[in-house]
């Protein structure tokens, strides 16, 4: 039988330090699992001395705060296998410490490795995994924080790794959906503008000297076309100016608290657009608030956390008025309702949830069912949105194409005659 020393957590959250007797590591780690400790760490007691030299070794490396790799962009698709990596070997057994080494020597981004290495030097050093992750606010939100804190305290650290990267896998692929279903109109409308632009101030004043020679009188289509082709053409740069002061406004506008309620009032009143921001605003409240219930965060942080999640300033207001009726005592349904922001079948069931005790079951059943409104949502739009825009293209262009032909066509008929 071999000595191990480890360092491991109580289902209090406690660290709890010493030596476990076993014939390999991996034995070790189940029984200590079995006694109910959340290894972080274990070595053979013959490794100590090459433990600590390593451990004093490590801040001479560069992984700082100011290393400049920390500064690379890391997706929240980056995190989602390295959620599902950890859980995996966590319930496998490997501790903590040597499950982040590994992740560090297979991440690809490099500013990724640069912080699950500085996060596994952390942990080494006896700081807990939440704090260690909470020095990289940019990276790990406050979602993934707190439940991860969350994990620690209970001791099921690894099932709320594992329920973190489900909730999200599902968030980035209802993301990417809607994601698409917005991007195709927006560049196609984009598109339709520089194409109308295009032939207003680059090929229509070619046709002005060919009609001005024309004795004949212009079709009011031909001299309203002509006419706009003529202002955009001798105003072209005030043009782009305006177009660019309206969005840098809109952008100013978008940073101040009134403008914000503004923009996210108007933006859940645009037809067909605006039930969709909608679904998908409950979606990720019913969804993200379940999570972080199952997974042990108290109802009142899961609030404050979930509520910054929801994209849009007036659910927002919602729940922070709410999380302050639940402080004052009252339920979280009533004042859900009071708000006008969530629909009766979403306060009934959180009603139903907190009399029978399963709130955060109905809210995933709650989050389940937005999440397919919004997905039969985005398939509908797909459907929709582009033979309406082929047609707005071909008006557009059809429009100038008639309205430079029809005075050809007439001079041609006055030939034959």
């Amino acid at each position: 039988m071999k000595k191990y020393e480890y360092k491991s957590r109580n289902p209090q959250g406690k660290s709890v330090a010493g030596t476990v007797e076993a014939e390999t590591e991996s034995e070790a780690v189940q029984e200590l699992r079995r006694r109910g400790l959340t290894v972080t760490s274990i070595s053979g007691t013959g490794a100590r001395n090459k433990l600590k030299k390593f451990q004093i070794s490590l801040p001479s490396f560069s992984r700082n705060k100011r290393n400049p790799a920390f500064r690379g962009r890391i997706s929240r698709k980056d995190l989602v296998p390295v959620s599902r990596q950890l859980a995996t070997m966590f319930e496998a057994g490997i501790p903590l410490v040597e499950a982040l080494e590994v992740i560090e020597e297979q991440a690809e981004n490099p500013a990724l490795k640069a912080v699950i290495g500085d996060i596994a030097s952390e942990v080494r050093q006896g700081k807990d995994f939440s704090t260690a992750l909470s020095r990289h606010p940019r990276v790990f939100d406050d979602i993934f924080i707190n439940m991860v804190r969350a994990g620690e305290a209970s001791g099921q650290l690894d099932g709320v790794l594992d329920r973190l990267a489900s909730h999200m896998e599902d968030a980035e692929e209802l993301r990417g959906e809607i994601k698409g279903a917005m991007t195709y109109p927006v560049v196609s409308l984009f598109l339709i503008g520089v194409i109308s632009t295009g032939l207003l101030v680059f090929v229509l004043p070619n046709f002005q000297s060919l009609f001005a020679d024309m004795d004949a009188e212009m079709p009011a289509l031909t001299l309203f076309v002509m006419g706009m082709s003529h202002f955009a053409q001798s105003h072209f740069m005030m043009l782009m100016m305006t177009a660019g002061l309206l969005y840098g406004g809109y952008k100013l506008a978008g940073k101040t608290s009134r403008g914000e309620m503004i923009r996210d009032w108007l933006v859940l009143r645009i037809p067909v657009f605006g039930p969709l921001i909608q679904k998908t605003a409950l979606s990720r409240f019913s969804g993200t608030f379940a999570t972080l219930i199952r997974s042990g965060v108290p109802i009142l942080g899961a609030l404050e956390i979930v509520k910054t999640t929801t994209g849009n300033v007036w659910y927002e207001r919602a729940i922070a008025d709410s999380a302050e009726a639940v402080r004052q005592g009252e339920s979280l349904a009533a004042p859900l309702a009071r708000s006008g922001q969530f629909p009766p079948m979403v306060t009934r069931m959180i009603s139903i949830g907190e009399k029978s005790g399963a709130l955060e079951q109905l809210l995933e059943k709650v989050s389940q069912f937005y999440d397919r409104e919004v997905r039969a949502t985005v398939k509908q739009l797909t459907s929709l949105i582009e033979p309406f825009l082929i047609v707005i293209m071909g008006i557009i262009v059809g429009t100038m194409v008639i309205a430079m032909f029809m005075p050809l066509l007439s001079a041609f008929g006055e030939i034959g005659k």
